[in-house]
């Protein structure tokens, strides 16, 4: 019998270790409160701030960059707190994965066509940078990571 909170992964040892069990719990806290920070910024400024970041990718027409300024801030705000509370992790963890990633991959677009735009990350006034694409891909690789861990998992 596992005591409360204790992790049983089904595959070898090494997935067992504390540490892989420390690293879920880190990245899933630290990538909540990332995801909660995100979302609060936006929420609290006004939407169309979020909608001209969005919009300045070039990739979406103004309706759905619109659309997607209104949705992608709650659905932030959805995930930090399923991370944080560590519910569903398979599933928050994949879909926190590749929205990271379609970010990340967007940002890479903008930066290698030499656009001088915002991330759109944290709000306005943060242009893409290699600083900036070196945090978000870090943070893709933690949820990556955080997402294996968590199918690694015996339900």
């Amino acid at each position: 019998m596992m005591a409360p909170g204790e992790v049983q992964y089904a595959t070898p040892s090494a997935a067992r270790s504390k540490a892989a069990v420390i690293f879920m719990i880190a990245s899933r806290l630290v990538l909540g409160a990332i995801f909660l920070y995100a979302a609060y910024v936006k929420l609290k400024a006004p939407w169309q701030l979020f909608a001209m970041s969005i919009d300045s990718y070039q990739v979406l027409p103004l309706g759905m960059a619109e659309m997607a300024a209104h949705v992608i801030p709650w659905l932030e705000l959805a995930l930090g707190l399923l991370l944080i509370v560590g519910i569903g992790l398979r599933i928050s963890g994949t879909i926190t994965a590749l929205i990271l990633g379609t970010f990340f991959a967007l940002m890479l677009r903008a930066y290698f066509k030499g656009m001088q735009i915002d991330c759109g990350c944290f709000g306005p006034g943060e242009t893409i940078s290699w600083k900036t694409l070196l945090r978000d891909g870090s943070m893709v690789a933690d949820a990556v990571a955080m997402t294996w861990l968590a199918f690694l998992q015996k339900r």
